[in-house]
C-alpha cells in the first residue's frame, strides 16, 4: 500500500483496532489505536524504517487494503487487540510467538477467585490445568495491562492476593485484606453469589462482551426497583453508567508514551566486564516499558578467549543469547562501546537474519555516557529508556565480575 491508497478507507477518529490485510484478505497485522485515524495514517509516513523498523515498512508494502474495528474505549480496543492476537496469530505480529515473558491475566479456581498478572513462562510453574478458572492473554505490554486493571477494578471489585482469600496465616497479612476492603479495592461483602456474579462478569468483559453485562444490570436494576430495593437500583445504575462511559484517560497516556513504536518497547542492553582478560564475563539486561525486567536479566562466563577482547567476548555473548529464540526479541538492542561494539552487534544480527537496530554508548574516561551512536529518530525518541538499560548492564556485569573474582580468590 502507498499513502495514496489511504483515500480508499474511512478511518474514524475514535478508539479501535485495525488490520492490514494482503491481496487475498489474510491478516498481516493487528493493533489497536487511541485514534484509528492517525495511528494508521502513521504507518506511511517517509521514515517508517527508521520510526517503526524495516520489517513493519515490509509489511505496509505488502499489505493491500486496511480495515477496522471500532470501540467505545481504548481499554476495550486493548482486550479486542489481545484476543484478535492469540486467535488469528498475524505473521508480523512476530512478538505474539513469544508470549512466554508476555503477561497473563488468570481468574483462579478456588472458593473466592483471585485476579493475578502472571507471566507466561510461570504459568505452568504455579498453576495447574484445574487451578486456572478462566485465563487470558498473552497481553504484550505489561505497563499497560496493569493500567487497565486499575481502571477494571473500578467497575468490578475483585481479589488479588498472594495468596487464597481466606488462608492468611499472619495478623499482617489478615489487616492488609482488611484495609483494602476499607478503602474500595476489594469487595467489602461475604456474599459469595454477588462475588461470583462479579467473576463471571469479568470473564464477559475480557471476552469482549461488555454489552451482555449491560443487559443483564438492566434487568437486575429494574427489578430491584420493582421491588422498592432503590439503593440497590441505583448502586447497579452507577455501574451501567460507569460501564457505558469508561474513564481510561489513565490508559491513553500510557499507551502515548509506551507505545511509539506499534508495542511496548523492549530493549536489551548488553555489557562485558574483566580485569586484564581475567573473569571475563558478559550480561544481559531488559527494560520493557521503561521498567527493568529483572527476571529476564542473563549472565554469561566468556568461554572462548583468555585474553582481553571485548568485542569478541560481546560477539560470543550475542550469539550464545540468539541461540534462544523462545526469549522475546528486541526492539532495541544497547552496546557498551563505541562503532567497533556496535558494529559487531549488526554483523551477528545479520547472520541470523534479524533486523533490529543497534546502538552504543560512548562513555567518557569516567566511565559516564558521553554520547550514543545510532539511527537519529530512534536516539531522539528513547535516550532515557537506552541510558537506563545501559546503566543497568554496566551496573549487573560490574556486580557479576566482582561475584567471579572474589571466588576465585577464596579458591
Amino acid at each position: 500500500m502507498t499513502k495514496s491508497d489511504l483515500k480508499n478507507h474511512d478511518l474514524p477518529d475514535t478508539p479501535g483496532v485495525y488490520f492490514f490485510l494482503d491481496t487475498n484478505k489474510a491478516i498481516l497485522y493487528i493493533g489497536k489505536a487511541t485514534s484509528l485515524k492517525n495511528r494508521v495514517r502513521s504507518y506511511f509516513a517517509n521514515d517508517i524504517k527508521d520510526k517503526r523498523s524495516e520489517l513493519i515498512e515490509n509489511m505496509v508494502a505488502e499489505a493491500a487494503s486496511i480495515e477496522v474495528t471500532a470501540t467505545e474505549s481504548v481499554l476495550e480496543a486493548l482486550i479486542l487487540e489481545t484476543n484478535l492476537i492469540r486467535s488469528h496469530k498475524p505473521r508480523y505480529n512476530t512478538r505474539s510467538k513469544d508470549d512466554k515473558s508476555y503477561n497473563h491475566l488468570v481468574i483462579t479456581n478456588e472458593p473466592w477467585p483471585r485476579v493475578l498478572v502472571v507471566r507466561g513462562k510461570d504459568l505452568t510453574e504455579q498453576f495447574s490445568e484445574k487451578e486456572i478458572k478462566y485465563h487470558f492473554g498473552p497481553f504484550p505490554s505489561g505497563g499497560l495491562l496493569r493500567e487497565a486493571l486499575k481502571i477494571v477494578r473500578k467497575l468490578f471489585q475483585f481479589y488479588d492476593t498472594n495468596e487464597p482469600v481466606g488462608t492468611e496465616k499472619t495478623k499482617l497479612a489478615r489487616g492488609k485484606v482488611d484495609f483494602n476492603r476499607q478503602i474500595g479495592l476489594y469487595p467489602n461483602h461475604t456474599d459469595k453469589a454477588i462475588y461470583d456474579r462479579t467473576i463471571r462478569h469479568l470473564k464477559l468483559f475480557f471476552d469482549g462482551k461488555k454489552k451482555e453485562i449491560i443487559k443483564e444490570l438492566t434487568r437486575d436494576m429494574h427489578h430491584e426497583a420493582k421491588l422498592e430495593h432503590f439503593e440497590m437500583a441505583n448502586k447497579i445504575k452507577k455501574q451501567i453508567f460507569a460501564l457505558e462511559h469508561i474513564q481510561d484517560i489513565a490508559l491513553i497516556k500510557a499507551e502515548r508514551a509506551t507505545v511509539r513504536t506499534g508495542r511496548t518497547l523492549r530493549i536489551e542492553a548488553y555489557d562485558v566486564a574483566h580485569m586484564d582478560g581475567k573473569d571475563m564475563v558478559g550480561v544481559m539486561t531488559v527494560v520493557e516499558g521503561s521498567e527493568p525486567q529483572k527476571d529476564e536479566y542473563r549472565k554469561f562466563k566468556i568461554k572462548t578467549l583468555k585474553d582481553a577482547n571485548d568485542p569478541a567476548a560481546l560477539k560470543e555473548v550475542l550469539t550464545r543469547r540468539l541461540a534462544h529464540p523462545e526469549w522475546p526479541f528486541p526492539n532495541i538492542i544497547v552496546v557498551d562501546g563505541n562503532e567497533v561494539q556496535k558494529r559487531t552487534a549488526e554483523l551477528i544480527l545479520a547472520e541470523y537474519g534479524l533486523l533490529v537496530p543497534v546502538v552504543a554508548v560512548v562513555k567518557d574516561d569516567r566511565h559516564k555516557a558521553h554520547h550514543i551512536l545510532g539511527p537519529e529518530p530512534l536516539i531522539e525518541a528513547h535516550k532515557l529508556e537506552i541510558l537506563h538499560a545501559n546503566a543497568e548492564a554496566h551496573r549487573f556485569s560490574i556486580t557479576y565480575f566482582r561475584q567471579k573474582q572474589r571466588k576465585r580468590t577464596l579458591q
